[in-house]
């Protein structure tokens, strides 16, 4: 038996007026001549976005969810060059203190998924320095929010920069300059282009850093198409994890466009994967990557009433049996 928890990304379909992600380009920045007030325009954005994140998080109060990832795009024009001398997270530290209140009374695993950007087996010191920069704001959101921030971020492995070898011994040689509060921070996920299942293990194996199985991605890009002989190395990459195992779960658009995220997830692809896999784990939290966001976790609860081997916990979460 093992419990399966189900989550969502980011925003919701049925919450109005509530995106996370609002943002300015620098060039509007720029546009504004008086600097204190176009930086205040930047605070007054970033606390609108985590005002929605805590609606979210009520929302999800409201469906029994317990797994949410936050969007990276809470802070506009963070890390710009130009702005290198704005303390940005200063003017937030209210709003955090009240999401981190909310999660005190509601536990929630939170977590990020940053931006494609974030390369840190690049060969180009100036792109590895830019990424360190984002993975610490991160880590100085989720303190503010008091989470703890271990294996809180998932990353790809990166580039493969035309010689796939080169890139993943490029990331074990760039993880000595990643400091240590901020390597605790990172899970690393299989692609569905560059880097397969076999090639993140290497490197989660030889790093210490959980892997959160991707099975869409696996079925895209594989050396074996068979990820069962695999399930054993994937949940010892998170015994040392204070969390339990993490995998994202998605659906092809279809055929054609295999790599592509359906609006929602197929139930029968999922429970197959859950049987396979119930009894290894004491427990699963599920990423849902689909397009219809927390409709198509709504959706999946729905198709899943359907299989006997499914005990409902509440509206977000069961055992399967």
């Amino acid at each position: 038996m093992t419990i399966v928890r189900l989550g969502y990304v980011a925003m919701s379909v049925h919450l109005q007026n509530c995106s996370p992600s609002q943002t300015m380009t620098f060039a509007r920045f720029q546009k504004i001549q008086n600097r204190e007030a176009a930086i205040k325009k930047l605070e007054r954005i970033a606390i609108s976005n985590l005002e929605n994140c805590l609606r979210l998080l009520k929302h999800n109060k409201a469906h029994d969810i317990r797994f949410f990832r936050f969007s990276s795009r809470l802070i506009p024009l963070a890390n710009h060059e130009q702005l290198e001398d704005w303390n940005y997270i200063e003017p937030l530290q209210p709003i955090l203190g009240e999401i981190a209140e909310f999660l005190k009374h509601y536990p929630m695993r939170i977590d990020f998924h940053p931006d494609h950007f974030v390369l840190l087996n690049s060969p180009d010191s100036h792109i590895l320095k830019m990424s360190i920069k984002t993975l610490h704001m991160h880590e100085m959101l989720l303190k503010g929010m008091d989470i703890s921030p271990e294996h809180r971020c998932v990353l790809h492995v990166g580039g493969g920069y035309n010689n796939k070898e080169q890139a993943l011994e490029q990331f074990i040689h760039n993880w000595g300059y990643i400091p240590i509060r901020l390597q605790r921070m990172i899970m690393l996920e299989n692609d569905d282009t560059t880097f397969t299942l076999q090639n993140t293990l290497y490197l989660c194996e030889k790093l210490a850093i959980p892997l959160v199985f991707d099975l869409h991605h696996h079925l895209a890009n594989y050396e074996n198409e068979d990820w069962k002989p695999e399930w054993e190395r994937i949940v010892s990459t998170w015994q040392h994890s204070p969390l339990p195992i993490k995998m994202h779960i998605s659906s092809p658009r279809n055929e054609k466009d295999f790599r592509a995220h359906r609006d929602f997830v197929d139930a029968q692809m999922f429970i197959t994967f859950l049987n396979e896999i119930k009894g290894t784990v004491s427990q699963i939290d599920c990423m849902i990557e689909a397009k219809q966001k927390d409709e198509a976790l709504f959706r999946l609860v729905e198709d899943l009433r359907h299989y006997s081997e499914i005990e409902w916990i509440d509206r977000a979460s069961f055992y399967v049996r």
